[in-house]
């Protein structure tokens, strides 16, 4: 059902992230199911996130449009300018989805003070931390995407849901303890 709602409130541009936001702060009450009314904290949620994220989201969105329009222009051209373009826009498209994987999971533990400033910070902070998941995140989310041009009708079952589920793993520890460590 929340995929629904996600899917109804991103349709509009400026919506897209602040929805997406929404998505990720109630995703741990949907995966554990104490929480009744979820419906309405997500829109309690996402009323939250769009008074705060509206512009960011704008701007990631025409960034992210103009990203691809690069990469898509870079890739059908010919030349040593093409290898040298999409040399630098491919790690850059990578980074730019890791910091957004790592703002999605930095979010749910963020209070409700939070600025675009301090979520940046502290996704860029999760983002040097834990690099390596976060790389395996991005990779999963490409893949994801690689799937969803097989096969469109996904869309609608995981647009949502499936950088919100990435970003959940990402933001759970990797359960190390002194006591389950082996040399």
């Amino acid at each position: 059902m929340l995929q629904l709602v996600f899917l109804v409130l991103s349709v509009g541009i400026v919506t897209l992230f602040p929805a997406a936001f929404a998505m990720q702060r109630v995703l741990a009450d949907a995966i554990s199911q104490d929480r009744p009314s979820l419906l309405r904290r997500f829109f309690q949620q996402f009323t939250w996130a769009f008074r705060r994220f509206w512009l960011t989201g704008l701007g990631l969105y025409f960034g992210g449009v103009a990203l691809a329009f690069g990469l898509a222009f870079w890739a059908s051209s010919g030349g040593v300018a093409r290898i040298l373009a999409l040399a630098v826009l491919i790690p850059l498209t990578g980074m730019i989805v890791g910091l957004y994987l790592s703002a999605l999971a930095v979010l749910p533990d963020a209070g409700d003070e939070t600025t675009t400033k301090s979520l940046f910070r502290a996704a860029n902070l999760f983002l040097l931390r834990r690099s390596l998941p976060v790389a395996g995140g991005v990779i999963g989310l490409f893949t994801w995407f690689a799937l969803l041009s097989r096969l469109p009708t996904l869309f609608v079952v995981g647009s949502g849901l499936v950088p919100a589920l990435i970003a959940y793993w990402l933001s759970k520890p990797a359960g190390k303890t002194p006591g389950n460590v082996s040399i």
